[in-house]
């Protein structure tokens, strides 16, 4: 399958390469390496391409002779971002979607959505004042950094290492910590995810990508389901002027406890 449908997109690859500067890794090898890492859950692009190296079986999947020499992680990491920075990616998404509706393997309706958080590769350490106010950081590749009575929030600090991660979290007793978030919305008879959509970690973020993604995927007339934290006004009346009914769980308070009603 994969091969059928990379073979019907060679001509976007065509129009991504470039004739001038240093060959770079061809968008198809990269796709079939992500696919790979997701398949079978490798953690870092270091282990990726140490598996690529010895491993026959992902060398044939990519595309790669046993004499071919393995890329460097660096590289593959700089073309991996230009790659998803296009809609390369996406499309490759969307063909397969199409390509499980011809099968009947997804449904018109009813589908639902949720959104989770993702940890950033980024330490507390890392993040700091915008402004470079503050104390002296102590020399070392990790020393210790007290943060006792200091107030952190997005808007006076950011992380140094990874700029646009968000310090956040989901629930009142819950850690606050580097994050993003990603959103799915699935339909409910196969249970396949039909559109993904990832996002900076803040207060709006569920239900504005659930919005985007249902103006994307969904059709007039169908139903879409989502937790509590999609009860806002906002939401409910955006996706129902598109034609589309909201099934949402209301936020209802007793006793200071949170209970969820149809």
């Amino acid at each position: 399958m994969v091969d059928t449908i990379l073979g019907n997109m060679s001509g976007l690859f065509d129009a991504g390469y470039s004739h001038t500067g240093r060959p770079s890794i061809p968008p198809e090898h990269l796709l079939r390496a992500l696919l790979l890492q997701i398949l079978f859950t490798i953690r870092s692009e270091r282990l990726l391409m140490e598996q690529l190296d010895y491993n026959l079986l992902f060398r044939w999947f990519v595309g790669l002779g046993i004499d071919d020499a393995m890329w460097d992680r660096t590289v593959f990491s700089i073309n991996r971002d230009r790659l998803l920075s296009t809609d390369m990616a996406r499309e490759f998404f969307e063909r397969v979607l199409r390509l499980a509706e011809w099968q009947d393997f997804v449904s018109d309706e009813p589908f639902s959505v949720d959104g989770s958080l993702i940890e950033a590769w980024a330490s507390h350490k890392s993040f700091v004042r915008k402004d470079g106010d503050g104390p002296e950081r102590p020399p070392g590749r990790n020393p210790e950094v007290d943060f006792k009575g200091e107030t952190r929030s997005n808007k006076t600090h950011e992380s140094t290492t990874d700029p646009e991660s968000r310090l956040y979290k989901k629930g009142e007793f819950t850690e606050a910590k580097l994050r993003y978030m990603t959103h799915a919305l699935s339909e409910n008879r196969n249970g396949l995810i039909v559109d993904v959509e990832t996002t900076q970690a803040n207060g709006r973020a569920e239900w504005e990508a659930a919005q985007k993604m249902i103006r994307r995927s969904v059709k007039q007339g169908a139903t879409v389901g989502a937790d509590k934290g999609y009860d806002t006004g906002e939401f409910v009346s955006g996706i129902e002027r598109l034609g589309i009914r909201a099934h949402v769980a209301r936020k209802t308070r007793h006793k200071g406890l949170a209970k969820l009603s149809g």
